[in-house]
């Protein structure tokens, strides 16, 4: 017996960008598309009435936008993963999906292949972020003065994820803070660990929920 498939909602309020989308997701055999719509409120319908396991959504919609969607889906405890995509974000707008919950977030410059494949991802429980999204997103975190210190990381495993979260690799960091990659690689892991996670981009996420990462 073969794997069920990914049950998929696309919402975008253009045609054209919303069609190419769900035309490459009807010619992958594990994705399904169950149900595509053009403004959040119907969206928001869709999803309440298909229970998908991953919704497509735009961030910038009528009625109600994606992060205002991906609100809803926490409050409500909907049984959907969601992954934003936006032809227009800035960092603010990114930080605040991911801290209210979103899955993961692309730029619309993303193949459609790219979002398909962002959506197994997302479906698998990962953290998907585009390139760009990770440049936004590391600009905000440089931009957002640290408040208390909180007790779940130490001091070192909250600075290598924030320069983590900035796009340094693990040798960068260790040539920045004078620890090999191995040490700071060490640190990451127990980070990933406590926050219970398994990879960086997750762990990113994960940090900016909790508010370690303001």
């Amino acid at each position: 017996m073969s794997a069920a498939r990914t049950r998929v909602v696309v919402a975008d309020d253009h045609p054209l960008y919303r069609h190419g989308i769900v035309d490459v997701i009807k010619r992958q055999p594990e994705l399904e598309l169950v149900a595509e719509a053009s403004d959040g409120r119907a969206a928001l319908d869709a999803l309440r009435e298909h229970a998908p396991d991953v919704a497509v959504l735009d961030i910038d919609m009528p009625y109600l936008d994606g992060l205002e969607l991906v609100r809803i889906v926490m409050r409500d405890e909907l049984p959907v993963r969601v992954l934003l995509v936006s032809g227009h974000f800035d960092s603010a707008k990114v930080y605040d999906a991911l801290q209210a919950g979103a899955g993961g977030f692309l730029s619309k410059d993303v193949t459609a292949e790219s979002v398909c494949g962002a959506v197994r991802a997302v479906a698998r429980g990962e953290t998907v972020l585009g390139p760009e999204i990770q440049a936004a997103l590391a600009s905000e975190l440089r931009g957002r003065a640290p408040t208390d210190e909180r007790p779940l990381l130490s001091a070192r495993e909250r600075e290598i994820l924030t320069l983590t979260a900035a796009g340094l690799t693990s040798p960068d960091i260790g040539k920045r803070l004078h620890l090999s990659p191995a040490t700071v690689k060490t640190h990451l892991q127990n980070a990933y660990e406590k926050l219970g996670v398994s990879d960086r981009a997750a762990a990113v996420a994960e940090g900016m929920r909790r508010g370690l990462l303001e």
